[in-house]
């Protein structure tokens, strides 16, 4: 962990201090980047027990005191809430302000961005922490989470390279590996690796629960169930705003897995056990070989 001797920023404020929010803000803090954070967040009961843990010095009071002498804004809450939010700083971002963001969708925001952060967007660096959790609020955050996990950066064409540099570093100061993509680039390979696996598993268990014999069911449940349902007790609104935004790519993928699913079922049906066996031998053996960081 490297502790820095001059502070990165003076001041911060995040919107949202939960799991994402909360653990940059700590994250920055345990090294010494930042001198204060501010807190913005809809509940007031989460911002005092933000201050109680540590993660932010103070909620903020209102946008014009605020924002203006920030050198840095983290929006890090669902990406559905971001367009509004957006439009509500804008007026009051200073000349200097830095705006990055947590979210799952990248040209959604990016799109936001141009609308309602014209005057701001060569300031506006796009920001993925691949380091999510089913567990959310101020209670989930800690200083490592971003320690040895990837942050996608998807800069924009108005971006200084001084700018970015400064957001990587924050990033790297949180002990994450920083990669860049382009916003679409970024969109489809997550539609494919995660916003999927979780709209299955969201799926599976919204199944099993409408069924009578749920309880039946699940006291049979063992760990693959386990390891494959974890994901569905994240957050449905968080989720609900990330399909939809990422909508296009999504469908994509489902088109796909709805054939890999008929050709299993026609499979199946016909009893035809060598091609089972070949479907199954290709993603056992991809499974094996790969190596999650």
């Amino acid at each position: 962990m490297k502790v820095v001797t001059k502070p990165l920023f003076r001041k911060i404020v995040v919107f949202g201090v939960g799991l994402i929010g909360g653990s940059f803000a700590l994250a920055l803090r345990r090294v010494n980047a930042v001198e204060e954070v501010v807190g913005f967040g809809r509940s007031e009961r989460t911002l005092a027990q933000a201050q109680q843990l540590g993660i932010i010095n103070r909620s903020g009071s209102d946008f014009a005191t605020e924002l203006g002498d920030a050198d840095l804004i983290l929006l890090a809450t669902p990406v559905g809430q971001m367009a509004d939010i957006m439009a509500r700083i804008a007026p009051h971002l200073g000349a200097h302000t830095i705006i990055i963001d947590g979210g799952s969708t990248k040209c959604d925001v990016v799109g936001h961005a141009y609308k309602h952060l014209a005057a701001h967007i060569a300031r506006f660096i796009p920001a993925h922490p691949i380091a999510g959790s089913e567990q959310s609020g101020a209670l989930a955050a800690r200083a490592d989470l971003y320690q040895n996990k990837k942050v996608i950066l998807t800069p924009l064409p108005e971006n200084s390279a001084d700018t970015v540099s400064r957001v990587r570093l924050a990033w790297e100061l949180c002990g994450a590996l920083v990669s860049e993509l382009t916003p679409k680039q970024h969109d489809e390979v997550f539609a494919a690796v995660s916003h999927m696996p979780h709209l299955l598993s969201f799926a599976l268990v919204h199944d099993l629960a409408l069924r009578e014999n749920r309880d039946l069911l699940l006291s049979f449940a063992a760990s693959g169930f386990r390891d494959f349902t974890r994901i569905a007790a994240s957050s449905p609104e968080m989720w609900r705003d990330i399909c939809l935004a990422n909508r296009d790519a999504l469908l994509i993928e489902m088109g796909r897995y709805m054939k890999e699913l008929e050709t299993l079922h026609n499979a199946l049906a016909e009893a035809d056990g060598d091609k089972m066996e070949e479907i199954f031998s290709i993603a056992s053996a991809l499974r094996i070989n790969w190596s999650p960081q």
